[in-house]
């Protein structure tokens, strides 16, 4: 139980050198189309039907181009898109011209949904035409409202992006959780579907020269037919992120309008703590956030009083290893902007997570006092710095100070290099001598052509008491085409690296992944494609010890019609060399337990009225056997009521001892409009003995703002946790204000 074997020493020195080869053979990319905007001194009405007379007067796009099924062949259906700006919006009227309006399919209506399994149009601006970060808007038939900041190319933190390997959230390369204001609408008839969207020029950044010329692409998706189309042929390895290949849009002659905004909010409610409490407290709350154009090209966000009581609570998860869980961030103020402050490997060594902010150890709500966020371009760099104030909790945190800084630079196409600063400083009467933590990371990635990618970060952090092995870095190149892509990678984090503000996963580590991948279209009718691969990851302390190998080999099996089959086997080792608690007085002794399962995973089509989606693990597990069952059903009626039901089961035998866990979440929401909707999150979870529920009413007006009332109840199961644990009621409201419109 060393380091690698000859077979997968090998084996990577074998991809390296394929690696190596196909960069060498990968050609550029084909020349870019172009498209024109015009002028107009009246704005079109919004009402998803394009035929006001301005319309005329702007260049038809056309011509759209599949990436599925068949890449590089024309459209089955005929797009249509026109574009206008005036001093305050760009405008975008688009008509998706179906030959089947009765086959439409429309999956959702609520804001920021996806898109992806609903008939759907995109765009998205490169703004700066530094192909690699945009913005994107769109919508489906019900005129939903979606919008999110792209970076990296999508790729996020780490790099390894693509078509389905793209990330949401903080520290991702697509940031859903951007909002902005702008008015889309939609229209159906016997020609398909149409829709107009106005964006406002100051909700956008880029340059002050004139004329402007920005990247552009388009998406429509044709859901019934599962056919990908763009304006500007993309790869159907890739996705509309993949703005390296994005078109150009010519003709803007554009002022650059300053932004100001302040979006006040007031709370109301009352909760208790049923262990604690004979009476509920009630709770008065006023904040304000606010958003300051510094200039054309930088914003500047203040924050006092900082709120999220809107936000969803986090989906349960069970934990049957040593190492920590990722919980996604889902805050508003945190999530915008967050592709400035992303560094290291998402969801293993992330040196910033704003997760850290506001939020104690073991789950508790820290207050935010306020802050600030300085985010933007100066020339070709992109800066941004974020300071935000806690208040203590006694007994459980002191009040801190955190303080982020990052600058970046893209260099050419696809490349790019970084730094990023991260402190914590504990501040108040709760601080000690020595509270505080820093960290400092440099970055890269370097594209050559469109299939070769390297990517790599090195980290080093500060903490009072430690010292040596306080380092972290990452290597990783990728070659991928259309026909498959293959990878190497390596990672090192020292006994003493210790991101307070960040997430680390596991420390004491060096870590080795690669594999192949092949996509395989066979010519049958009722399949997809096939996507046989071997995936292999190592992880050894610095003595030489294996503490973890996986073996993944599989074979995604996808239908035409939808559904998807994944019959994998895995070859697992665990090596401990202290025991750990797994459950309730079952504690693994150590040793080194290598084990081969079973891991299937199975669906049919999402997008249909009723799916229903499966996976089964099965096999040796540490010194036993474990059986997983996971079952979920989703219905929806339209796009009015959306279900979802999910169940997950373990039953773990081992020698110490054996026990089973189960975990039920069901979500229920109904879209009254796409803006104004009503939603429930139910959990069971005999693991920590509770069920709850999370129900929400969302009135949006704009930029996600407007009235939410929240509802949250935590019951024991009676085990442990008997009758109420936790209760509350919320209702907040908040509005934004264009001082400058």
């Amino acid at each position: 139980m060393r380091l690698p074997t000859p077979a997968f020493a090998g084996l990577s020195l074998l991809t390296a050198a394929a690696l190596l080869l196909f960069a060498a053979a990968d050609s550029q990319a084909q020349p870019r189309r172009t498209a024109n905007a015009a002028p107009t001194d009246e704005a079109p009405v919004i009402d998803g039907v394009v035929d006001d007379e301005m319309w005329k007067s702007a260049e038809v796009i056309t011509d759209f181009i599949q990436a599925e099924p068949f890449q590089g062949e024309r459209a089955t259906e005929n797009t249509e898109v026109w574009i206008l700006y005036d001093d305050n919006n760009i405008y975008i009227g688009v008509i998706c011209h179906d030959s089947d309006p009765s086959g439409i399919i429309t999956t959702d209506a609520r804001r920021d949904s996806s898109l992806d399994e609903t008939d759907s149009f995109r765009v998205i601006f490169d703004t700066y035409r530094d192909r690699q970060n945009g913005f994107v808007f769109g919508t489906n038939p019900a005129g939903l409202e979606h919008d999110g900041q792209v970076s990296n190319e999508g790729e996020g933190a780490g790099g390894g992006g693509g078509r389905n390997r793209t990330q949401t959230g903080a520290g991702a390369g697509y940031n859903l959780n951007w909002d902005t204001s702008f008015r889309v609408a939609t229209s159906t008839g016997d020609y398909g579907w149409s829709a107009e969207f106005a964006i406002p020029l100051r909700t956008l950044r880029y340059a002050s020269t004139k004329p402007q010329v920005w990247g552009l692409n388009f998406q429509r998706n044709i859901r019934r037919k599962r056919e990908e189309v763009f304006w500007s042929p993309v790869g159907r390895i890739f996705n509309l992120y993949r703005l390296s290949q994005a078109g150009d849009l010519q003709g803007l002659d554009l002022e650059a309008p300053r932004n100001f905004k302040v979006t006040p909010y007031a709370l109301g409610g009352a909760d208790r703590d049923y262990s604690t409490q004979d009476s509920a407290d009630g709770t008065a709350e006023f904040g304000v956030d606010a958003k300051f154009g510094v200039t054309p090209a930088m914003n500047l966000d203040l924050t006092y009083n900082t709120d999220f009581a809107q936000v969803e609570v986090d989906a349960q998860q069970v934990n049957l290893t040593r190492f920590s869980l990722f919980f996604p961030e889902k805050r508003p103020f945190f999530l915008e902007n967050a592709g400035y402050f992303q560094m290291g490997a998402s969801q293993s060594v992330d040196l910033f997570f704003s997760r850290r902010i506001g939020i104690g150890p073991a789950g508790e709500v820290v207050p935010i006092l306020g802050g600030g966020r300085l985010s933007g371009k100066v020339g070709r760099n992109n800066l941004g710095f974020l300071n935000m104030q806690t208040d203590g909790l006694p007994g459980v945190v002191s009040a801190n100070n955190y303080t982020v800084a990052s600058a970046s630079r893209e260099i050419g196409t696809r490349s790019s290099v970084s730094a990023l600063f991260v402190n914590r400083q504990a501040t108040g009467d709760l601080a000690g001598d020595d509270d505080w933590n820093r960290t400092v990371g440099v970055d890269g990635t370097l594209g050559v052509g469109q299939a070769f990618t390297m990517t790599g970060f090195a980290a080093r952090t500060a903490t009072p008491g430690l010292s040596g092995d306080e380092h972290a870095f990452r290597g990783r190149a990728e070659y991928q085409k259309k026909s498959g892509r293959v990878w190497l990678g390596y990672t090192e984090v020292g006994e003493n690296f210790n991101p307070e503000v960040g997430f680390l996963n596991r420390d004491d580590y060096r870590n080795l992944d690669t594999g192949w991948f092949l996509n395989i279209r066979p010519d049958v009718s009722w399949l997809r494609e096939l996507r046989p691969h071997v995936t292999y990851r190592g992880f050894w302390d610095f003595t030489g010890f294996k503490q973890t190998e996986d073996i993944h080999i599989d074979s995604h099996i996808d239908f035409e019609n939808g559904a998807y089959f994944s019959p994998a086997f895995n070859h697992t080792v665990e090596g401990l060399t202290e025991s750990f608690e797994i459950a309730d007085g079952v504690i693994v002794q150590p040793g080194s337990y290598s084990n081969w399962e079973l891991a299937w995973r199975w669906n049919t089509n999402v997008a249909a009225p009723f799916s229903y989606a499966g996976a089964l693990d099965k096999g040796g597990f540490l010194s036993g056997n474990k059986t997983t069952v996971e079952t979920t059903l989703n219905f929806r009626l339209q796009s009015k009521l959306i279900t979802s039901a999910v169940w997950s089961y373990n039953d773990v035998d081992l020698t110490e001892g054996s026990f089973i866990t189960n975990l039920a979440q069901v979500r229920v929401s109904y879209n009254f409009t796409p803006l104004i909707y009503l939603q429930a999150f139910i959990q069971y979870n005999d693991n920590i003995d509770s069920w709850s529920s999370n129900v929400r009413l969302n009135w949006l007006n704009t930029a996600g703002t407007g009235l939410f009332v929240v509802f949250n109840n935590t019951n024991g199961l009676g085990n442990e946790l008997i009758g109420p644990q936790n209760r509350s009621f919320v209702v907040k409201y908040t509005h934004q204000f264009d001082i400058l419109n």
